[in-house]
């Protein structure tokens, strides 16, 4: 199942939950119950491996 990471616009608290696809978003804090949570987005971690990525080819000399 897909982990979400949602804040709540009202109290600020943060919080992760674990949710089918089949559900729609959640929509209310479970600190204070209030109807002003979205969903907070990241960058997804990314390792470049191998030749042909700046990254990985310029401290070769």
């Amino acid at each position: 199942m897909p982990t979400y990471h949602y804040r709540c616009k009202n109290c600020g608290y943060d919080f992760t939950v674990q949710r089918s696809f089949s559900e729609g978003p959640l929509t209310e804090c479970p600190q204070c119950k209030a109807d002003q949570v979205h969903q907070v987005y990241s960058a997804v971690p990314i390792t470049f491996k191998g030749s042909g990525f700046y990254h990985t080819d310029k401290d070769k000399s």
